[in-house]
């Protein structure tokens, strides 16, 4: 078998090459890339949203897999709420090594709508 299977890595490697390690700032580019041009002008629909949420967390991933960050498992959570000038607070609480784990999130708003999404990068061991 010329082909190399992703179970076939070395599992000695426990930390990543400073050059493979997730960096917050580019991915929340690519985050904020997705969400200009995925909800430029998009208005919030209670029929529609959910499929739009699914869109914008698949192409975020999408962009991310192109980073190529070997060993790393990405997640990508978006919500999607409607704008009507209400308050939103939200948190999240994870429990990695804080060497190699990190996470990039971003928040957009139009009149319609408030989307906030969060990318992390956790390296599997």
């Amino acid at each position: 078998m010329a082909d190399k299977r992703k179970g076939d890595e070395n599992t000695y490697v426990i930390h990543p090459e400073y050059k493979n390690k997730f960096r917050p700032g580019p991915t929340r580019e690519i985050i904020r890339d997705v969400l200009q041009s995925k909800l430029d002008k998009a208005t919030y629909s209670m029929e529609t949203t959910q499929l739009l949420t699914k869109q914008v967390a698949d192409d975020i991933k999408d962009r991310l897999k192109e980073l190529n960050l070997p060993r790393y498992k990405i997640v990508v959570q978006v919500s999607i709420g409607e704008q009507k000038g209400q308050g939103v607070r939200m948190g999240t609480r994870c429990f990695w090594d804080g060497d190699t784990d990190s996470y990039a999130s971003e928040m957009y708003c139009n009149e319609s709508l408030f989307c906030v999404a969060t990318a992390y990068g956790v390296y599997l061991y």
